[in-house]
């Protein structure tokens, strides 16, 4: 098969590999049918983060082609989605719903606790750990009008869905969006759908802004900073929002974010933190509160899944640009470049 690796900052290398073959009773290996580059991604494309050379990509959806002996909640033939890590759905931390904190939980595209390779996301196939922990599988094959959707449920969706279930979004609130990208957008949609009567997105970008208002956006502010900070309060009439969702992850990114809220709100991060400090003193002082983390995708994707497939929501808007997977490297430097809010790759 074909897959991609990383080597370097701008590095990527798309070429033939090891066809993934059954190790454990419990994998499964799912031919991909779509994969995407998330925004996490191009924190390697850009040498921000160190790493070794590895198989990148961590969303995709696919067909199974074969399973373990011991696997029973998919067979070969089925739809599946992957969240962006395998888990066995089992452990104490599973059970509480925070699967990303499983005590067997691992990386696409790096070796398993036995020391063996599981491949990444951005290739033609994928061997899965613990598949009847991990994967979600469709009643029946999906419209391929849907796939993006399903694929956005991988991440995307299930992360700013995250971030409004830390927040406390409920019905009736105002709501602030602090980031634009599919993230972001998605957390949009998360907090409309989860009865918002006002989503103020932060957004300066007019592709971006068109999406949020598709998904429910009822307000926009381009400002960012303390300019941001204070259009949110002449919205709010001084007040600050009900629940602030923080989707980006820069110390800018969550000093607006809790800014913006009101005393006594609760402020939802899911972006990976890069340079953040937390202003605990102004958060002591106002009972503002920081819930969230790395989403348990797992957790949403069932919800999630029936709610794309009953046409209830469409977070596959986010992808702007579909390639080839072969064309990998232009849908790295697409995003890097924000010619593209998300990129589909199709193998």
């Amino acid at each position: 098969m074909r897959a991609t690796t990383i080597h370097g900052p701008r590095d990527l290398r798309f070429g033939d590999q090891p066809d993934p073959r059954l190790i454990d009773p419990t994998d499964a290996i799912v031919r991909v049918t779509a994969a995407c580059v998330c925004g996490s991604d191009l924190w390697y494309f850009r040498g921000v983060n160190e790493f070794e050379p590895f198989r990148i990509g961590h969303e995709f959806v696919g067909v199974v082609e074969e399973v373990g002996s011991e696997v029973r909640s998919v067979r070969p033939g089925d739809f599946v989605i992957a969240p962006f890590t395998y888990s066995d759905n089992t452990c104490p931390h599973c059970r509480a719903g925070i699967q990303t904190a499983c005590v067997n939980k691992g990386n696409y595209g790096l070796p398993d606790a036995n020391g063996h390779l599981v491949d990444g996301g951005q290739g033609e196939a994928v061997r899965v750990p613990f598949a009847d922990g991990t994967l979600v599988a469709t009643r029946e094959q999906p419209d391929d009008t849907m796939i993006p959707s399903l694929l956005a449920c991988s991440d995307v969706m299930g992360t700013g869905w995250h971030a409004a279930v830390a927040a406390n979004v409920r019905e009736g609130d105002t709501v602030v969006v602090v980031g634009d990208g599919a993230v972001g957008l998605c957390g949009v949609l998360a907090a409309a759908r989860r009865g918002a009567d006002r989503v103020i997105a932060m957004s300066r970008h007019e592709p971006r802004q068109r999406v949020a208002k598709e998904f429910g956006a009822t307000d926009l502010v381009a400002q960012r900073g303390e300019e941001g900070v204070a259009a949110v309060l002449d919205l709010t009439d001084g007040v600050g929002a009900d629940a602030v969702l923080e989707c980006v992850g820069t110390g800018q990114s969550m000093d607006t974010a809790i800014a913006a809220a009101r005393p006594g709100a609760t402020v939802g991060f899911v972006g990976v933190p890069h340079g953040v400090d937390l202003p605990i003193g102004q958060m002591f002082s106002r009972n503002v509160g920081v819930a969230g983390g790395v989403a348990p995708a797992r957790q949403y994707l069932p919800t999630l899944r029936d709610q794309v497939l009953a046409g209830a929501i469409n977070p596959g808007l986010v992808f702007d640009l579909e390639l080839p997977l072969e064309q990998v490297a232009e849908a790295y430097a697409a995003m890097d470049e924000r010619r593209a809010i998300k990129t589909l790759l199709r193998p």
